[in-house]
């Protein structure tokens, strides 16, 4: 489903990306982990198509990008550092706007499916602004998952979430991944990451340095693998960035 080969990305005379390639078929769920600098959030905002390379190629069902980034942004959802929510507006009325954006038939049932769907049925005529961080990444996940998209994008959606809000999202992401959608997610934490996933990619020095199946390594012995491949202490659990 998406396929990256020699993936670069420079700014000016700076490599952020030095020939990434990554495969993720439909369906697969891949954690991307790596320390800071990295380019994890550069790599994500071009798979994204908000992100140009400068040489290289990432294709997302078959699509050449960026060349076809309109064909495919509506079979994409993202989760990003940017919520894209209206504080104004009520948790149905930011989802009722997204239906509009992607002309979704059946909108209304749409709507309060999704709502449902995240746990938040009974706030959905409650302004966003009033929600706390856990309750806006559900919204976040419902507002981009609405569509019904086949690729879903998320970089560091636990960032700011206390341990109750984490067990929601973990709950959300294994359903979306039973539904056969195809994940790839950006985390700090490796072991986390590692857990929820089928396969994780380890970013260094703007490669992928390493992929490991989640069922074939215990959580510190993936941590060795990490701190190997990267140069991070042994015994870390995050990787910042």
């Amino acid at each position: 489903m998406i396929q990256i080969r020699g993936l670069i990305k420079q700014y000016g005379l700076n490599p952020v990306l030095r020939g990434v390639d990554l495969h993720v078929p439909a369906g697969e769920f891949v954690t991307l982990v790596g320390p800071n600098g990295a380019g994890k959030s550069t790599l994500m905002r071009i798979v994204a198509t908000l992100l140009k390379p400068t040489a290289g190629e990432v294709k997302i069902g078959g699509w050449l990008m960026p060349q076809n980034s309109g064909r495919v942004r509506r079979h994409i959802g993202l989760v990003s550092h940017q919520t894209l929510l209206y504080g104004d507006l009520t948790a149905a009325e930011n989802l009722q706007f997204f239906a509009k954006l992607y002309r979704l038939d059946n909108s209304d049932d749409r709507v309060a499916e999704a709502l449902k769907r995240v746990g938040l049925a009974a706030r959905q005529r409650d302004a966003v602004r009033t929600f706390s961080r856990g309750m806006m990444q559900r919204l976040t996940l419902a507002r981009a998952t609405l569509h019904e998209p086949d690729v879903l994008l998320l970089d560091e959606p636990y960032t700011g979430l206390d341990q109750d809000a984490s067990a929601l999202l973990d709950d959300l992401l294994r359903r979306e991944s039973a539904k056969g959608r195809t994940i790839l997610m950006i985390t700090h934490d490796l072991v986390h990451g590692l857990n929820l996933c089928d396969r994780v990619a380890i970013l260094s020095r703007g490669k992928i340095a390493q992929e490991v199946a989640s069922g074939e390594v215990t959580g510190a012995e993936f941590l060795d693998i990490y701190a190997a491949q990267t140069g991070r202490k042994a015994g870390m659990t995050k990787a910042n960035g």
